[in-house]
């Protein structure tokens, strides 16, 4: 089995931050600080640059909340997104804040990314759930330019 790519374990990572700033009410600092102290599976420490991505996704996830819910909720018709699975709802606010702070990333490598989260931690139908939706907000960013 090939190692992962850094950026997405550094993913992997932020969506298990935010699990535990959603689950536990941590700050998104200290559950970081947390995941990486006493979650981290690897035998090696993760790197300077993996933590800070990671930290930094999650935090700014967190930090745009609101128009990221928003989108959510426009484009799930009927489906506010505190009615969403936890982790699914996690992996979207987090595809879709790197949809809306990193213009350099192609929109299918962050759709792509965020399939391979819900493959490893939801299942088959939250991949097709995440992509619909992710597509439709792909649209929808592009056309307003958010």
């Amino acid at each position: 089995m090939k190692p992962k790519d850094p950026r997405h374990r550094a993913r992997e990572a932020a969506v298990q931050i935010l699990y535990q700033w959603d689950i536990g009410r941590a700050e998104v600092a200290r559950a970081a600080e947390t995941f990486f102290t006493l979650q981290w599976p690897g035998p090696e420490p993760p790197s300077d640059e993996l933590r800070a991505f990671a930290t930094t996704l999650a935090g700014e996830t967190v930090e745009r909340l609101a128009p990221i819910d928003a989108l959510i909720a426009e484009t799930a018709e009927r489906w506010r997104p505190e009615r969403m699975a936890v982790v699914d709802r996690l992996i979207l606010r987090m595809a879709i804040c790197e949809m809306l702070r990193d213009r350099s990333t192609p929109p299918a490598v962050i759709i792509n990314e965020a399939l391979e989260l819900a493959r490893t931690f939801s299942t088959e139908d939250s991949v097709k759930f995440i992509n619909g939706m992710l597509d439709a907000i792909r649209k929808k960013i592009e056309k307003s330019e958010v």
